[in-house]
């Protein structure tokens, strides 16, 4: 790449004042340092747009002046602000709507209401008194940043001083010990007089890094999610949740269903993941405790971070998310750390599998296509979306959707035994919820009952196949048709026709009459 091209795309990024002072701040860069940036292709450089966007940014997330700039470094070791400004970036890009129409609106209220009907015949918790929002995507980044902000905040001091120390002792030789006009985040900008040493910039740097990475990861996930809860815990404010109505639709869309029923689906998941944390009242404080102790006892691993560091391109906004993304650079490898990571990877499949068991005997007599939905909601896990892949890169948690299949089909097995008033009681504090079997352990994998082992691919398959008049009277785990309050399950011919879903994994057991 010549200097002309170089030249050019500050000036086309920053105009010609800025342009032109980012310019001279290149030229008094160390030689060695021009020619690393000289030498890549002009291909690599981002589009001037998308670094206008990134000053728009952080121009809404306090980097305006020094004053600006020690404050953020005081408020804590994540620029909430500019994380909040890149996400809605991106949630009020083009393809996102402004704002909820009436006519989504009224659908999403008129599914809440029809869904809290169908729990109260699943569950022994009581609806939520406040009323479930329709929202936008950035309604969503407005009404959670600040959660998953302090989620990471643990992780984000930790990373911050790691990053200090690679970047001033390992990389800072080439500055002399002060920074003449390089970088005050991702991208090069002038940088004021009382910033130029060495330690506060680093610190602005971390800060401002971090944020990207957690701006980006909102700004993703608001164009994915459809519930508060998708995440499997509580963000809103508003603990009756709500829906983002353009997504649902979208989602209605691709999966060619009818877009109420999906509304109706997603409503009920988020009805039944607000009963539970309204009437649960240690279960968010408990995760929070847990997050904040798994992240500080993180390790980051200071050379892997000088990889990334050493390998990024000077100029891409995104290219440093690498330094500070926890799948490359942190190390989870104490006793304690594995076992903290179990307790949350635990709590959280007890929550969606109790989640999955209630909405499948609220929905099953008037969802038609129940199944298929669930089938897609679990593979979207086992791919890992946005929400997983968030928790994985900003909090280190590896969160396997095994574990919630088996959950959903060990509260399943507890429905059918105790009943839901017993179920639900185990709720009443973490010692009484039942225990997951340790897919590690040999013996205990022996010593389950027969009806565990079951091939629930090939018994959903049979069932499906089977003419709906064959029906027994015995369900595929051993039981009667009877539902757990003491009534009979609907005959097979009154049930909504199950669409054809291939490989539905674990399905959990249930009376054959209530396929």
């Amino acid at each position: 790449m010549d200097e002309h091209t170089l030249h050019q795309w500050f000036i086309d990024c920053f105009g010609p004042v800025q342009g032109e002072m980012a310019w001279k701040q290149v030229e008094a860069l160390p030689e060695q340092i021009r020619e690393q940036l000289m030498s890549q292709s002009p291909e690599d450089l981002p589009d001037p747009s998308q670094i206008r966007g990134m000053m728009q940014a952080f121009a809404g997330g306090g980097l305006n002046s020094f004053g600006e700039m020690q404050q953020t470094i005081e408020e804590g070791p994540i620029n909430v602000k500019l994380a909040k400004s890149i996400a809605l970036q991106q949630a009020n890009d083009a393809e996102s709507e402004r704002s909820v129409t009436a006519e989504e609106g009224n659908a999403m209220r008129r599914a809440m209401s029809e869904v809290n009907l169908w729990l109260d015949t699943a569950t022994d918790f009581n609806p939520v008194t406040e009323k479930a929002e329709a929202l936008t995507r950035a309604a969503w980044v407005e009404g959670t940043i600040d959660q998953w902000a302090q989620f990471a905040a643990p992780v984000a001091s930790s990373m911050n001083e790691a990053l200090s120390a690679v970047i001033s002792e390992r990389l800072g030789d080439a500055f002399d010990g002060e920074i003449t006009g390089m970088f005050a985040g991702p991208v090069p900008i002038p940088i004021p007089e009382g910033m130029k040493d060495p330690r506060q910039l680093m610190k602005l740097f971390a800060n401002t890094s971090y944020a990207m990475q957690l701006g980006q990861a909102a700004g993703a996930m608001s164009k994915e999610v459809r519930g508060s809860y998708d995440q499997g815990i509580e963000l809103l404010k508003n603990p009756a949740g709500g829906l983002i109505m353009q997504n649902v639709d979208e989602y209605a869309q691709s999966l060619e269903i009818d877009a109420s029923e999906v509304t109706e689906f997603i409503a009920l998941r988020e009805q039944a993941y607000a009963r539970l944390y309204v009437t649960v009242p240690w279960l968010m404080p408990r995760f929070t405790a847990l997050i904040g102790k798994y992240a500080r006892g993180i390790t980051i691993d200071l050379d892997a971070m000088e990889e990334q560091l050493r390998g990024a391109s000077s100029f891409d906004p995104e290219s440093l998310s690498g330094a500070v993304n926890l799948s490359n650079v942190g190390l989870t490898t104490t006793d304690e750390q594995k076992e903290t990571m179990h307790s949350i990877e635990t709590i959280l499949a007890l929550v969606e599998g109790w989640v999955e068991c209630v909405t499948w005997r609220a929905g099953m007599a008037h969802l038609p296509h129940l199944e298929q939905l669930r089938e897609m909601m679990r593979r979207e896990r086992a791919v890992g979306g946005p929400a997983e892949l968030t928790f994985e890169n900003l909090l280190g948690l590896q969160l396997r959707p095994k574990r919630t299949r088996e959950a959903a089909q060990l509260w399943e097995h507890i429905t059918a035994e105790q009943g839901i008033e017993a179920r639900d009681a185990m709720w009443g504090h973490p010692d009484l919820l039942p225990a997951l079997p340790d897919e590690h352990d040999d013996d205990a994998q022996a010593a389950k009952p027969q009806r565990e082992h079951i091939d629930w691919d090939a018994e959903l398959s049979k069932l499906l196949d089977d003419d709906a008049d064959t029906g027994g009277e015995t369900g595929a785990d051993g039981t009667d048709g009877a539902q757990p309050d003491g009534g009979t399950a609907p005959d097979a011919k009154d049930t909504p026709d199950v669409p054809d879903v291939p490989d539905v994994p674990d399905t959990p057991d249930r009376p054959d009459d209530e396929q």
